[in-house]
């Protein structure tokens, strides 16, 4: 056999090991929580937008919640203002929100023609808009840190209509609290509230690290995979902390919601969610609960 004839059979054998996969999760609904590097890279940025609307078109229902904090931070220190930050939340005055509400659109429209450009349709909104995502004042440790939203409730007709017109909804994390002010909200926490009202078959992180380790400092202690029952004894033994415990919590909470895989992928990788969804190992952190199975093939 030649070698050339060999790549060809690698190419055909990765793609039969996808096909599982895709029929598993056909039609099923997958959020994917967008930030860090790979939106500030246009080569991840354009790859990170291939995999999620490949994706889409092997049948499965991908709904993006971007971020943008780079991009307002940046912004913020153009007008003299420095982005002053609480417990890992950015402290939002009313200059701030109004900076952050204009680079988060931009993004937003950004990745909608990247997706576009793709034969994909795509629609970008707001958790403003049809109050998609209401929220209240949150509060750091009882602290005020101005214009930071907790979201309180979904309006997840809205995604479900644009999802049945087959559309790929791409979601700026800004929303209005009872009285139409508008608040910004962590993304990480628009993603999860999102995953768990309509209970969605997987939530993926893209993050700057490569997945939960137990121990940050030794890249060996990376954790392919973790139950929640793991996951809370991490948190509780004082192995997780720093921008990760919100994130595991968060994990956590929404697979206790309903939501039946959540993943922490490291979006500096190449085409990090093809790797993790559609092969046997994967690449990052799976979260998931006790009596689901991560590897189809009895791989353990």
């Amino acid at each position: 056999m030649t070698s050339n004839m060999q790549k060809y059979l690698d190419k055909a054998q990765v793609l039969i090991e996808a096909l599982p996969y895709i029929q598993r999760f056909n039609r099923k609904i997958i959020v994917v929580k967008y930030g860090g590097s790979a939106m500030v890279d246009e080569s991840l940025k354009r790859r990170v937008i291939e995999d999620v609307t490949l994706l889409k078109l092997c049948g499965f229902k991908p709904i993006i919640v971007h971020g943008g904090g780079k991009e307002i931070s940046k912004w913020v220190g153009k007008v003299g203002k420095e982005a002053e930050f609480i417990n890992g939340l950015r402290v939002t005055d009313a200059e701030t929100m109004e900076i952050a509400e204009m680079v988060l659109g931009r993004v937003n429209k950004s990745l909608v023609q990247l997706v576009e450009s793709l034969g994909v349709r795509a629609i970008g909104i707001s958790g403003k808009d049809g109050n998609l995502l209401q929220v209240e004042k949150k509060l750091s440790d009882g602290q005020d840190i101005g214009f930071v939203g907790d979201v309180k409730k979904v309006n997840a007709e809205i995604l479900y209509d644009l999802l049945e017109k087959d559309f790929l909804p791409i979601i700026c994390p800004v929303g209005m609290d009872e009285e139409y002010n508008t608040y910004n909200i962590n993304a990480d926490d628009a993603a999860c509230a999102i995953a768990r009202a309509m209970k969605v078959e997987k939530l993926a992180f893209l993050t700057d690290i490569e997945g939960v380790y137990k121990d940050p400092k030794d890249p060996s202690t990376l954790i392919s995979e973790l139950e929640i029952k793991e996951a809370k004894e991490l948190i509780t033994d004082g192995y997780i902390g720093g921008g990760m415990l919100p994130k595991l919590q968060n994990c956590i909470d929404a697979i206790e919601s309903g939501v039946s895989r959540v993943h922490i992928l490291d979006g500096r990788i190449p085409h990090c969610l093809l790797l993790e969804i559609f092969t046997n190992k994967g690449i990052g952190t799976a979260i998931l609960n006790q009596k689901e199975s991560r590897y189809y093939d009895g791989e353990q």
